[in-house]
């Protein structure tokens, strides 16, 4: 998890909240706000873990909505382990670096924003395809949907007997 930085065509800036999972590259969610606080940030999580399973472990850096008390309740009680880099030392958290990298360079330098309501949008749209449609070299050219399915099949219905 790792936050980012950008502004409306007017100036005012706002923040993402970017996750990303290490091993299928899929990204449950990509939050844009004015600001992002502790509890926005578990608000996030929440949404996310709906659709998608609470994760083992997040790697964090040391950013004080991270460290908050909501965020650590929050992991406490899903039993998730917060997992936080060297100071200092974003190279610790390459994966969501490299993600970043890429959100920066085909979402928010290839596209103009004239409201929040305008960038969240477009950043779900963008969000959609990356994890829908987009092969990765790391994952066999498969997407990350793809991934997890392969990894995750959908649960069949128990057998049910009919009795005549």
């Amino acid at each position: 998890m790792d936050f980012m930085l950008d502004s409306l065509i007017d100036g005012r800036r706002f923040r993402l909240l970017t996750v990303v999972d290490i091993f299928s590259r899929l990204s449950p969610i990509i939050e844009a706000d004015r600001s992002l606080n502790g509890k926005k940030v578990v608000t996030a999580l929440k949404r996310a873990t709906r659709r998608y399973s609470y994760p083992e472990v997040i790697q964090v850096d040391n950013g004080s909505e991270f460290q908050s008390k909501v965020l650590d309740a929050w992991a406490d009680e899903h039993h998730v382990k917060l997992d936080f880099i060297r100071p200092g030392k974003p190279v610790d958290n390459c994966f969501i670096e490299s993600f970043n990298a890429r959100v920066r360079d085909e979402y928010l330098n290839a596209n103009v924003f004239v409201s929040l309501a305008d960038a969240r949008r477009k950043i779900e749209m963008w969000r959609i395809d990356y994890n829908e449609h987009r092969p990765h070299s790391s994952l066999g050219g498969r997407s990350p949907e793809e991934m997890l399915r392969l990894h995750n099949p959908p649960r069949r219905p128990p057998y049910v007997q009919i009795l005549k």
